[in-house]
């Protein structure tokens, strides 16, 4: 696949910053669910988080193509970009919906590092995916609102300074169409903390430094809302879908160096005096992957180029995202049966990659629901749900 001498350039960079940050650097975190603050700090200080940034408000003003480069490089390297992907879409989101005022304040320090926009509180565990649902509520009183209900898997809520919030803001049964009444609001958690909000970490099965949050009376400036009131569902999809294609490349990454770890290890590993490589058995399963990734490879790419070229990419996003995160879990799997046993042991690093990519079959979205979304919206079907 030819690439842009820029995009080459990307690369590089990025794999020699991911280097300084090799898999005993990620055990440890692993192990003590620590979060790998030192890496996103030099993620931040070479420029790399803010790639969606204008330049105008100290960015780089790349593309989302450049920005997905910059996630599956990320991966491809062994480390783990979920510690600070969502920096890049929420910052979408504020970019194309917030006020002059919000970008002057917040985008240039964003940029500089200053501060951290890495929160992103949607679910909640009563609606889930059913984002329509949701009950958190912000009212109106004077030049405040106040907010209170609950978040699930709001992940880095305890290393952020921000928060980009969905509250419903008029009861549900009081709007004309179901995607109405909805509100998007910059939350400063800072403040929020002693001001009637509350995290708590939330433990998984991989390092993924998640959190459910808790308001209860918290009290925002009427100057956080995003946007106008009641249009934050509409505001997000966009976001959404620069998500799902970032996420996607990330599962690319995933992909590449499973079938790289897996490729090497065959070549080196005798039994029975012949390196495992040599056999059938064990080459098709790591030839299929590399086809199976190349193909979603190619979906991602065209996802991003849909995305930079402005219009709806939903179909695109959501495809791209399924694709890519079947292909990096078929070479997760693939690469575990390659190593056998070695495969669960810590310190080959493949056990490690094995729980953070099967995240992404069921986050940001589930592969069920994006399959009802090709089916209604794309393919005309009737509604499933």
């Amino acid at each position: 696949m030819q690439e842009t001498d820029e995009l080459a350039d990307i690369r590089h960079a990025v794999r020699a910053l991911c280097e300084k940050f090799p898999g005993e650097y990620w055990r440890e975190k692993d192990r003590d669910r620590a979060y790998p603050g030192e890496f996103v700090d030099a993620l931040t200080d070479a420029g790399f988080l803010a790639a969606l940034i204008p330049q105008e408000f100290g960015g780089s003003g790349l593309s989302l193509n450049a920005a997905a480069v910059i996630m599956e490089e990320i991966q491809a390297a062994g480390c783990n970009g979920a510690a600070a992907h969502a920096q890049m879409y929420v910052m979408n989101t504020l970019l194309r919906y917030g006020s002059d005022e919000q970008k002057q304040e917040y985008l240039p320090r964003i940029a500089a590092g200053e501060l951290r926009l890495q929160a992103f509180g949607v679910s909640e565990p009563a609606s889930g995916t059913d984002t329509l649902s949701l009950r958190t509520f912000a009212a109106r009183d004077g030049d405040e609102y106040v907010i209170n209900g609950q978040k699930i898997w709001t992940s880095r809520a305890e290393h952020s300074d921000l928060m980009m919030l969905l509250a419903r803001t008029t009861p549900r049964d009081q709007v004309e169409k179901k995607t109405e009444g909805l509100s998007l609001f910059l939350v400063n958690m800072r403040e929020g903390v002693q001001n009637g909000m509350t995290i708590r970490p939330v433990r998984t099965m991989m390092n993924h430094s998640t959190t459910e949050v808790f308001f209860d009376d918290m009290r925002i400036p009427a100057s956080a809302l995003i946007g106008d009131e009641g249009k934050g569902f509409r505001y997000i999809l966009s976001g959404m879908n620069a998500e799902r294609i970032l996420i996607a490349a990330e599962c690319i990454g995933d992909a590449k160096w499973f079938i790289d770890k897996a490729s090497d290890y065959a070549k080196d590993r005798q039994v029975f005096g012949n390196p495992i490589g040599k056999n059938q058995g064990v080459q098709f399963p790591i030839a299929r992957c590399y086809a199976q990734m190349r193909a979603a490879e190619l979906m991602v790419r065209d996802a991003a180029h849909a995305f930079d070229q402005g219009g709806n990419a939903g179909e695109e996003a959501n495809m791209a995202k399924m694709l890519a995160s079947e292909a990096s879990w078929a070479a997760a799997d693939m690469c575990v049966q390659t190593h056998g046993g070695f495969g669960f042991a810590e310190e080959y690093d493949v056990e490690r990659k094995f729980r953070e990519t099967r995240l992404y079959m069921v986050a940001p979205i589930s592969t069920n629901l994006i399959l009802s979304y090709l089916a209604e919206h794309v393919l005309g079907l009737p509604r499933s749900y």
